[in-house]
């Protein structure tokens, strides 16, 4: 196993360093349009990123308080104000990589 995955790191190197040596130059306006189509696929996977890990993180919290609910019916109170705000804690994190997307693609941080 240990050779199999020497071979295939060695192989990826050698394919990702033929693309940089056969590279042709770029035409002076390209590096601002490839900049920017850097950002938008960059801020497509963020988002998305961001979308999955608070999508899974809001239904394992939402599943856990159902089933402390479930098992107290007592405490469902204190559970609910407990999960609504942890959900908001977590909503919030996918609000922010949208902020960062959203400067990014249209402050131009970078002056480009």
């Amino acid at each position: 196993m240990k050779k199999f995955s020497a071979i295939v790191i060695l192989v990826l190197g050698v394919v990702l360093m033929a693309t940089a040596a056969f590279a042709e130059e770029a035409a002076p306006d390209a590096g601002k349009f490839a900049f920017f189509g850097t950002v938008a696929a960059a801020s497509a996977i963020g988002i998305g990123i961001a979308a999955l890990g608070t999508g899974i993180g809001m239904g394992l919290g939402i599943g856990r308080a159902v089933e402390g609910i479930a098992r107290n019916p007592e405490a469902s109170g204190k559970i609910m104000t407990t999960m609504i705000v942890g959900l908001a804690l977590i909503e919030s994190l996918a609000i922010y990589t949208l902020v960062v997307v959203l400067i990014l693609l249209y402050a131009k941080p970078f002056g480009v």
